[in-house]
């Protein structure tokens, strides 16, 4: 054993566990430091995986190399394809999983992970090999707005290099690089009505001491705030007066590869409803709520709110809806989405039982709220590297962003970051117009966080070339030479994405007469031919499928049968067919926003001699610090004005 490492992972949650995973596998020694080996990546709160936005990033993940798809999918106890009815571009992956197993398949991957080694114990202290030439007991340090003439940043060579941590039971472990994935564990403080307890989750102790080690050399702090709701006894809920909701009939899966399977066996979700007596309980504990009240200062999040926000913001409403979701196969422990408080226990039970079939109600633990420290992220580049510390990058709820599929999106982006900086490689910056991935981190490092942050489709500017169905084209190549996708995996990736093109090409070359479809057209509500025209044509209309075209069309099922093409490829190459012309249009726009990404400013660059910008856009430029036009085009408070003043001075 040796207490030296090439990279240290500190937190072994979601984005932990792929930093972790990731760095390993490329060939860093690597150290996983948690404080308990048996919640690796453990479901917090919701036990699912993917939604709107969020299966997106997980497939994106899984086709980067990444661990969290394929372990869904083994543990997966109901899937469903959202938005369905809409177009493919929103269409996105949810999976419910049972939590104890994800958690348990987790940590089986990571100890049989060759590289990759694991310590159980608490982080309290950074250890760098400089102290950096700044005052950090001054509030205007290099980087805070509130002293625009002083927020130059140290050149790299002055920079503080991280060089290890040390632990709760005293230990020094040596490195030369550190991802810290600290989650809501960074001063953790739950609050149940007016009880608080130190703690980063229900049953674990909160981490002291790396908060303010990274104050004291002048990283900016703040306070967020999450919360959870009541955890349910399935043998004492009346689930016949309950509305049953059941996964697809023919369930996807998240993982590209070809070894995992979809669900069998799916475990059915239940909608509940509250009601206006529900309420009034629930209200009449407002006084004792610490939301409310004053004791929690932390932001919490807009997309997420906590039952007591939701009656306070709609007041209006009589009911709201909820849903009961089972934790695991083999458990009777139920989680009631969209109730999350942080009411008085009591006051939460008494709301339960008035809830349709919960009269006879036990409760396992109440829901709480939880505040937790965590770091602006406009203190990081784009590869998740902190500026003022070499060496030290940030992944997850410490940036101030919510929920399972951005932490470990970003846990897996600065695992590969940090591996390649050790190794003299350019760190992996994926663009806007690439990934999901990429918008979220350029948001968060380019326009940070007044909220927890959390991904929507709405976010992205192309979210027709970012769709759930194309992230392995989008991405395996990437994965593929970075080292994370094996040979094995690739071949397949490259038979399939062959298939996918000789469909299109079988449709684009295929003459259709008028009398062998008309009537299959006049079927699906589509106009009659009036001459012959290519299938690629005819599948270009709304509710002509390749599925329901080879009962007419011999040929087209001939083909399919004789390529063995499944329905995978089939639905890829019809998404590539009927959305040609949006695909074509978004990367047109995407390149013509490429010229902006591509013209460079310079690190140093002194942002308040040029008298000509807002000074709202000298402040923010000089503290965000953008490399390119393109980035400081995004910057809220960077007016188009103030970009074309940038255009001048650096180029057209």
């Amino acid at each position: 054993m040796t207490l030296d490492y090439d990279i240290i992972v500190i937190g072994g949650g979601h984005a932990g566990c792929e930093a972790a995973s990731a760095a390993a596998r490329l060939g860093s020694r690597t150290l996983l430091l948690t404080m308990d080996m048996d919640k690796m990546a453990a479901m917090s709160c919701n036990p699912a995986v993917g939604g709107v936005a969020k299966g997106q990033i997980v497939r994106e993940i899984d086709a980067l190399g990444g661990q969290m798809g394929r372990i869904t999918d083994l543990t997966t106890i109901q899937f469903r394809m959202l938005n369905r009815s809409k177009g493919a571009a929103m269409w996105s992956p949810r999976a419910q999983c049972d939590k104890t197993r994800f958690s348990e398949e987790w940590r089986h991957t990571l100890e049989n992970t060759w590289n990759l080694y694991i310590w159980q114990d608490a982080a309290t202290e950074l250890l760098f090999d400089k102290t950096p030439d700044t005052d950090p007991a001054q509030p205007n340090a290099p980087g805070s707005e509130s002293d625009p003439k002083q927020d130059t940043p140290r050149s790299s060579t002055q920079n503080p290099r991280i060089t290890g941590v040390r632990t709760r039971m005293g230990v020094e472990f040596t490195c030369r690089a550190v991802v810290l994935t600290s989650g809501t564990f960074l001063e953790g403080l739950m609050h149940c009505g007016a009880s608080h307890a130190e703690g980063g989750r229900a049953g674990d102790a909160a981490s002291h001491g790396i908060t303010e080690c990274l104050r004291k050399i002048g990283f900016e702090t703040g306070r967020m705030k999450t919360g959870t709701p009541a955890r349910l006894d399935a043998r004492t809920i009346d689930f016949e007066r309950l509305e049953p909701q059941y996964g697809d009939e023919n369930p996807a899966k998240f993982s590209f590869s070809p070894e995992t399977r979809p669900v069998k066996d799916q475990l059915p979700c239940f909608l509940v409803y509250t009601s206006s007596e529900v309420h009034d309980i629930l209200r009449s504990g407002f006084d004792q709520s610490p939301l409310f009240n004053g004791t929690i200062c932390g932001i919490g999040p807009r997309y997420c709110p906590s039952i007591e926000d939701k009656l306070r913001t709609f007041a209006d409403k009589e009911q709201h809806q909820l849903f009961l979701e089972p934790e695991g196969r083999t458990t009777n422990e139920y989680y009631l989405n969209g109730f999350s408080s942080s009411l008085p226990w009591d006051v939460q039970w008494k709301a339960l039982h008035k809830i349709e079939g919960f009269e006879d109600l036990h409760i396992y633990r109440p829901g709480y709220a939880i505040e937790y420290d965590f770091f602006p992220p406009t203190q990081l580049h784009h590869s998740l590297e902190t500026k003022l510390v070499s060496g030290l990058y940030f992944a997850g709820q410490v940036n101030g962003t919510t929920g399972y599929e951005e932490a470990a999106a970003q846990g897996l982006m600065a695992g590969i970051n940090a591996h390649r900086a050790l190794v003299g490689e350019e760190p992996i910056v994926l663009k806007r117009d690439e990934a999901y991935i990429g918008v979220l981190i350029d948001d968060l490092v380019t326009k940070g966080v007044d909220e927890p942050y959390r991904m929507f489709t709405s976010r992205a500017e192309y979210r027709i070339l970012l769709r759930q169905d194309n992230a392995d084209i989008r991405l395996t190549p990437l994965g593929y030479k970075i080292g994370l996708i094996p040979q094995k995996r690739y071949e397949h990736f490259v038979k399939k994405n062959s298939l996918v093109e000789s469909l299109v090409e079988f449709a684009r070359r295929q003459s259709i007469k008028a009398a062998e479809i008309n009537d299959y057209l006049k079927s699906v509500n589509s106009e009659p031919l009036t001459q012959g025209r290519k299938l690629y044509d005819i599948l270009m209309r709304n509710n002509v499928t390749f599925e329901s075209l080879q009962t007419v069309l011999p040929k087209l099922k001939k083909f399919i049968a004789e390529n063995e093409i499944d329905a995978e490829v089939i639905e890829e190459a019809e998404i590539q067919i009927k959305y040609k012309g949006y695909i074509e249009r978004e990367k047109f726009i995407a390149e013509k926003l490429h010229r902006l990404e591509n013209i460079s400013i310079p690190n140093d660059f002194d942002f308040h001699s040029m008298n000509s910008l807002t000074i709202e856009a000298r402040q923010k430029l000089s503290r965000i610090r953008p490399t390119t036009i393109g980035q400081a085009s995004r910057i809220p408070g960077v007016s188009p004005a103030d970009v074309n003043v940038l255009l001048v001075k650096f180029g057209r």
